[in-house]
């Protein structure tokens, strides 16, 4: 069974679980989820799990992300793009590179967002978009989110090009409807591209038809390697008789030079290899030197 990352260029028109389905049907049907969702009307890198990767997706869901999108002004939707239906317009003011520029500037950093309706999210077992579809509002409690970068790339009358490296978890829907209100107008996102994900930024993606074409003349694709997005992590090398034993699930010393860098009581997640460089999972290492089991592929 083939385990590792893909980074999907996911098409328009697809959510997330329909391109997956796609490229679980080139790899034959075997285990795999994506890391992060994209709505439908957005393009752009899709993690995708495959095999043993699936067991350290969270990893990279907690990774930051990288936008460009467009937000259309003067129009509201009820999605916050460009597949709702219209519910409120107003004017748009004349507008100048130095003011959206130093508008934009404001949002940076740590502040609050308020999911939208339209989302994954559920509520009592129930997602919200269903709830939305059903013509129902509920109240969502605001979450914590983090803008590192916001850049106007181009500005239009009636619209703005933005890019923003956010936190997991920022709606750019909502984004892009606060940049407007803070306009003194009223927007929703035109075009929607993720860029990239965190630790990806560098490796190129493949799309959908690239990869059927593959599949169809019996190619697999090639996969970044599970421990990819994990390398910020220590990492500890272990002897075959320790790897049976944590294999049983049992903790073994084998972090003696990471140990010595842990004030007492401190623990850490660490990489864990064989003696031929094998990744084997997640563990945490202890200010003793303990490697107790965390995260194990299957080996």
């Amino acid at each position: 069974m083939p385990s590792g990352i893909l980074l999907l260029d996911k098409p328009p028109g697809l959510s997330s679980n329909a391109a997956l389905q796609r490229v679980r049907r080139v790899f034959q049907g075997v285990k795999a989820g994506h890391a992060g969702s994209l709505d439908p009307l957005a393009t752009g890198m899709l993690p995708i799990c495959i095999g043993e990767a699936t067991k350290i997706a969270g990893d990279i869901v907690s990774g930051a992300k990288h936008y460009r999108f467009t937000i259309l002004l003067g129009r509201r939707t009820a999605t916050g793009d460009a597949e709702g239906e219209v519910t409120a317009e107003a004017p748009v003011p004349a507008l100048t590179r130095a003011h959206v520029e130093d508008l934009l500037a404001g949002f940076l950093g740590r502040r609050t967002q308020v999911p939208p309706m339209y989302s994954a999210i559920k509520q009592g077992g129930e997602p919200l978009y269903r709830l939305a579809r059903a013509g129902r509002t509920v109240e969502r409690a605001a979450r914590a989110i983090e803008l590192y970068e916001l850049k106007l790339i181009a500005l239009e009358p009636g619209s703005l090009e933005v890019e923003t490296s956010c936190s997991k978890g920022t709606y750019v829907r909502v984004l892009a409807e606060e940049i407007a209100a803070a306009l003194g107008t009223v927007g929703h996102v035109g075009q929607l591209r993720r860029l990239s994900v965190e630790p990806f930024a560098a490796e190129p993606m493949q799309t959908l038809e690239r990869l059927e074409q593959a599949g169809a003349r019996g190619e697999r694709p090639p996969l970044l390697p599970v421990d990819y997005p994990l390398r910020h992590l220590p990492a500890v090398s272990l002897a075959a008789a320790q790897v049976a034993r944590l294999l049983k699930g049992q903790s073994v010393m084998a972090a003696g030079e990471l140990a010595a860098r842990l004030p007492q009581g401190e623990s850490v997640r660490v990489r864990i290899y064989d003696a031929e460089g094998r990744f084997l999972g997640l563990g945490i290492a202890d200010y003793a030197g303990a490697v107790q089991p965390k995260r194990l592929l299957n080996p």
